[in-house]
């Protein structure tokens, strides 16, 4: 069976995005691409978004600035399932759309059929649902090396305790820390 693999960026102080929504990405550099993307890629079979990630998403890897990064193909070619109330029909960019409140039997579904990891790179939204539903197997955050100060948080109020297992740290050259864990069941 499949696992769920929640994979996201945070600053140390928790959040995802800066004020305003304001997109921080990571420092890069050869490290970066090689524990974070490239692993991450080499396990993925399926993705999961929100809708606002996978458009953002879809616009950069199907754009001219995605050309020759060691990353495009897969991200192109790997099926995904958006997580909307806004999009319907076919979203393209081997996309299929779900609605909300069938997220669990949609996870479900994935783990049964798919032969390998389930990554979702979010929104807060989604990982929030994937959180208060149990369904995240595994938890691999990147930890930045700064202070958002205000911003969107990745775990949101009101979520259950939940039990994990630390399982690997990867400290990068950038300063960041990669933290894997799996969701300790028993």
């Amino acid at each position: 069976m499949a696992k769920v693999v929640l994979a996201m960026f945070v600053s140390l102080d928790g959040y995802i995005e800066g004020p305003d929504g304001q997109f921080i990405p990571p420092a890069w550099s050869d490290a970066v691409g090689e524990h974070w993307s490239g692993k991450g890629l080499a396990a993925a079979r399926h993705l999961v978004y929100g809708r606002t990630n996978f458009e953002f998403n879809k616009g950069f890897w199907t754009s001219s600035e995605a050309v020759g990064m060691p990353q495009t193909e897969a991200m192109n070619a790997l099926p995904k399932t958006v997580v909307s109330s806004r999009l319907s029909g076919d979203p393209g960019w081997n996309g299929q759309v779900v609605r909300g409140e069938e997220l669990a039997g949609a996870v479900a579904a994935l783990k049964q059929s798919v032969a390998g990891d389930i990554y979702s790179f979010g929104g807060a939204g989604l990982a929030n649902s994937l959180m208060a539903l149990d369904l995240v197997d595994e938890y691999r955050l990147m930890v930045l090396p700064q202070l958002f100060g205000d911003g969107k948080r990745l775990f949101g109020p009101g979520l259950q305790p939940l039990a994990l297992k630390l399982i690997e740290t990867t400290p990068l050259d950038t300063g960041a820390v990669i933290l894997h864990y799996v969701r300790d069941r028993a």
